[in-house]
């Protein structure tokens, strides 16, 4: 297990290139995730919204809601973390709060957007971008606010889909220069883009791999060796989650009751969410003793 503690996202980065980052969207998939062997993790807004609300991203969600998410997501893992904090969820004083509430709970690194609120997920039409200064002074903000220097603060630009490559590579820079400490430009669409990207900065940069989104899918290798240091896979384990439930769904209405062999076993099953660990505790503190 991980001590939160003493790790830090950079060093986390250090350790793998790139760092896969599967998106957990609830405190089970964060288990998971962990028990799977991945150095760490990301909380993205779409899955999050989509399974505890049943919600697309547009905008429907605040900080509260988000940050009650996280925070039950974050306390099942001991893994280091990176969270989608959306615009942050207002001017330079809503920003000041979020990063210091999510620094609060040990979240070690976060990613802000400059997207026009009510915002929406990264790969759908009809996204506005705020002015270059409005989302500078947001960064000014952020990195002003933190308590813990090794918070890392990364700048998503949205730019590429509305003003085009040019201008999100601009706003890239006028980000960092802000004091971001990692870039995250959001939706190219084409190899030659991603390329382009990964050899335009010299600090951690993200891509980003959705399933049917706008970017062509790479391999992890395929992106390191252009230059990412973090890979993120949004959707990739909600999608399969909704499909598999769908099936099941689908075989109980139909009266296929073959209920065992087509997933993990009871005991597995209790063993992923700690009964073992419980009981121990549970048969050390009981009067019974």
């Amino acid at each position: 297990m991980i001590d939160r503690k003493k790790t830090t996202w950079l060093r986390t980065i250090s350790q793998e290139r790139p760092l896969l980052l599967p998106a957990a969207h609830d405190a089970l998939s964060a288990r998971l995730i962990e028990q799977a062997g991945f150095k760490a993790y990301v909380i993205g807004g779409f899955p999050l919204l989509a399974a505890r609300h049943a919600l697309p991203d547009i905008g429907l969600a605040g900080f509260g809601e988000m940050q009650a998410g996280v925070k039950d997501i974050t306390a099942a893992s001991s893994l280091p973390v990176l969270v989608d904090a959306d615009d942050g969820y207002g001017d330079v004083k809503n920003v000041i709060r979020t990063v210091q509430n999510y620094e609060a709970m040990g979240v070690e690194a976060l990613f802000i957007e400059d997207q026009l609120s009510p915002k929406r997920c990264g790969h759908l039409d009809g996204k506005e971008i705020v002015p270059e200064k409005v989302m500078t002074e947001k960064l000014r903000a952020a990195a002003e606010a933190k308590n813990n220097p090794d918070t890392f603060i990364m700048a998503r630009t949205d730019s590429r889909a509305v003003y085009g490559l040019d201008d999100a590579l601009h706003r890239a820079e006028a980000y960092l220069n802000a004091g971001a400490d990692g870039i995250f430009i959001e939706a190219p669409q084409s190899i030659k883009e991603l390329e382009i990207i990964g050899a335009a900065f010299d600090v951690p940069q993200m891509a980003n791999m959705l399933e049917n989104g706008r970017t062509p899918i790479l391999s992890p290798r395929e992106l390191g060796e252009i230059g990412f240091a973090m890979v993120a896979y949004p959707v990739s384990l909600i999608f399969r989650i909704v499909q598999t439930m769908q099936s099941a769904l689908t075989d109980l209405k139909e009266e296929k009751l073959n209920l065992e062999g087509e997933g993990v076993n009871f005991d597995e099953f209790k063993e992923m969410i700690g009964i073992n660990t419980w009981s121990k505790l549970e048969e050390r503190f009981s009067s019974k003793n």
